[in-house]
C-alpha cells in the first residue's frame, strides 16, 4: 500500500499540479481577480522579504544604491532602442487614456486620450537611461551603480504562480561605467552575487555561463546567466546579468567628458532577479508532504508546539516552552537571531503538526509533560523526517549546527540530482532519444541536462523547437576541447548546456 502524502497528486503523478498544490497547502499565494496575476500571502511574501533582505545587503556591499523610477514609460523611450522594443513589444501593457467617465449605457468608459501612450514597465533600461543622461556629465560621475526594487508587467497568456505571471516583483540593477572593461567586470561580478545567493542562501546549485546570441536580452551585447535544475529535471533561468555595451547609452544619450576632455558614451549594464526564485525554491527542495525550506530563507526556522493534556499542565508547559523560545531567540544562525515561533493555538496536535510540515518549517519541537519533566524536547527535522528526543540545553547549544546541517544537506541533495541527470552527448540520434517526449514522461528517463558540442546556426532552431529543448548557456567552467557540433557538423571548441525549461 502506497504511503499517504499530504500533497495530492505527488511529484511523479503530476508535477505541475503538485507544484500548485504545494503553494496552496503552504498558504503562500492565490490566484488574483486580475487574470494572470497573483496575490502573494504573508508566508510567501515573508520568503520574498528574506530574499530581498539578503540580496539588498549583497548589492550594497558591492557599492550599489537603491533608487526608484516611474512605473510608466513614454512610448518614444522604447522606440529609441529598436532591438529592445522588438524583444518586449508583444508583452507590453499600454496606457492610452487618463480618466474614466460614465458611459452612454451605464458603467464607466475610458476618456481623455493621451497624446502619447505610456507603457507599463516591462523593464526599466530606457526610463533609467533618461535619468542617467542627466546625472552623468564627467568621468568623475562614474561608475554610477543603481538598484531598484519594483514590480514589472509582461503580458503573459499562460501563467503559473511565482514562475510566470503578468505582474511580478523583482530587483533590477543598472550601472554606467567609463570603460568597457569596467562594465564587463560589473556584469560578471553581479552574476557571481546571484550565484552566491542561489547556492548559499537558497541551497540551489547553479551553472554560471553565457547565453548564446539567440537567447540574449534584447539590445544586449552579452547576457550571463545562472541555470538551475528543478526536481522534474527541467532548467530554470534563475538570474541574468547583461553587458549592454554602448547601445543604450547611444540611444539615451548617456555621455560624458573623459579625463582627456573628449566626449564619449558610457558603457552600461543591467541585471535582475525576481519572485521566480520563490518558485525555484519550491521546485528545488519540496516533497510530497509540502514545502521544504532552507533555514536561511525560512520565515520561521523553529516552531515550538506545546502538547497539553489537560488544564493542570497548561501553564507549566507554556512557561517551559516560553523559556525555550527565549533561549533559541537569543541564539544565532549565520550571524542572525534564530527565528522562532511558539505555536500555542488551541487545536489538535496532528492538525498543528501538518500545518507546519506543509509550510516547510525546518525544525519542529514538541513539548509535553514527559519532555518537560526530563528537561527535554522532541525534535523533528523537515528535510529528512528524522525525529529524536534531546536535552533542552543540548538543543540550545547545537541549534546553529543543526540548521547548518539542514542547509548544507538540501544543497547536497539538489546537487546530486543535477549530477545524476547531466550527460555528455556526442550524436544527434542520442540527443533526440534523450529528449524524446515519450521518454521524458517516465521519471527514470526524464531527460535532464545534455552537454553537447555546438556551433551557432539557424538550422538548430527547427530541431530544438521540435523537441521543446533550448540552449541554456555556455558554461564558464567547461574546458575547451576540440569537437564537432552534433547539429551542423561544424567544428566546435566548447560544449553548451541543453535542456527543457520553464
Amino acid at each position: 500500500m502506497a504511503k499517504k502524502t499530504a500533497i495530492q497528486p505527488t511529484r511523479i503523478e503530476d508535477y505541475p499540479q503538485w507544484y500548485q498544490q504545494v503553494i496552496r497547502a503552504a498558504d503562500m499565494a492565490e490566484v488574483s481577480d486580475v487574470r494572470g496575476c497573483m496575490v502573494i500571502k504573508p508566508w510567501g511574501y515573508a520568503i520574498w522579504e528574506n530574499m530581498q533582505a539578503a540580496l539588498d545587503r549583497m548589492f550594497k556591499k558591492t557599492g550599489h544604491e537603491n533608487a526608484y523610477f516611474p512605473l510608466l514609460i513614454p512610448l518614444r523611450f522604447l522606440e529609441k532602442e529598436a532591438e529592445h522594443v522588438d524583444g518586449f513589444a508583444k508583452e507590453c501593457a499600454v496606457v492610452t487614456h487618463h480618466r474614466l467617465e460614465p458611459g452612454p449605457n451605464g458603467g464607466l468608459v475610458p476618456a481623455g486620450k493621451l497624446e502619447e501612450p505610456l507603457i507599463v514597465r516591462p523593464t526599466s533600461e530606457t526610463i533609467i537611461g533618461s535619468s542617467f543622461a542627466r546625472w552623468v556629465q564627467s568621468w568623475r560621475d562614474l561608475p554610477l551603480k543603481i538598484n531598484q526594487w519594483a514590480n514589472v508587467v509582461r503580458w503573459e497568456m499562460r501563467t503559473r504562480m511565482f514562475l510566470r505571471t503578468s505582474e511580478f516583483l523583482w530587483q533590477e540593477g543598472h550601472t554606467a561605467h567609463a570603460t568597457k572593461e569596467e562594465a564587463l567586470e560589473e556584469t560578471r561580478l553581479m552574476l557571481d552575487v546571484y550565484a552566491d545567493f542561489a547556492e548559499n542562501w537558497m541551497a540551489m546549485p547553479v551553472i554560471k555561463g553565457e547565453k548564446t546570441a539567440g537567447e540574449r536580452f534584447p539590445g544586449a551585447e552579452s547576457t550571463l546567466t545562472i541555470e538551475a535544475m528543478m526536481q522534474d529535471r527541467k532548467a530554470l533561468q534563475s538570474g541574468t546579468s547583461h553587458f549592454l555595451g554602448q547601445n543604450f547609452a547611444k540611444a539615451q544619450d548617456i555621455k560624458f567628458q573623459d579625463s582627456e576632455g573628449k566626449e564619449v558614451h558610457a558603457w552600461t549594464t543591467s541585471w535582475g532577479l525576481s519572485t521566480r526564485m520563490v518558485g525555484a525554491l519550491i521546485m528545488t527542495h519540496s516533497d510530497d508532504d509540502g514545502l521544504v525550506l532552507p533555514p536561511r530563507l525560512a520565515p520561521r526556522q523553529v516552531v515550538i508546539m506545546p502538547i497539553i493534556k489537560g488544564d493542570s499542565d497548561r501553564e507549566a508547559i507554556l512557561q517551559y516552552c516560553r523559556g525555550i523560545e527565549r533561549d533559541l531567540s537569543e541564539s544565532s544562525f549565520m550571524g542572525e537571531p534564530v527565528r522562532v515561533l511558539l505555536d500555542d493555538r488551541d487545536m489538535r496536535g496532528g492538525e498543528k503538526k501538518w500545518h507546519h510540515v506543509k509550510r516547510g518549517v525546518p525544525l519542529r519541537l514538541e513539548v509535553g509533560p514527559r519532555d518537560m519533566a526530563g528537561d527535554n524536547v522532541f525534535m523533528n527535522r523537515r528535510d529528512t523526517g528524522e525525529s529524536q528526543s534531546m536535552g533542552r540545553q543540548e538543543l540550545i547549544t547545537n541549534i546553529e549546527s543543526l540548521l547548518k546541517q539542514i542547509q548544507s544537506g538540501l544543497y547536497a541533495k539538489a546537487l546530486k540530482l543535477r549530477e545524476d541527470n547531466t550527460v555528455r552527448i556526442d550524436s544527434l540520434a542520442e540527443f533526440r532519444d534523450y529528449f524524446t517526449a515519450e521518454n521524458t514522461q517516465k521519471p527514470e528517463i526524464h531527460g535532464g541536462f545534455a552537454m553537447c558540442h555546438w556551433a551557432e546556426d539557424p538550422s538548430l532552431d527547427k530541431i530544438l523547437d521540435e523537441l521543446r529543448v533550448t540552449i541554456r548557456c555556455i558554461p564558464f567552467d567547461e574546458p575547451e576541447e576540440q569537437g564537432t557540433c552534433i547539429f551542423t557538423g561544424k567544428p566546435s571548441t566548447k560544449r553548451a548546456v541543453f535542456g527543457k525549461s520553464y
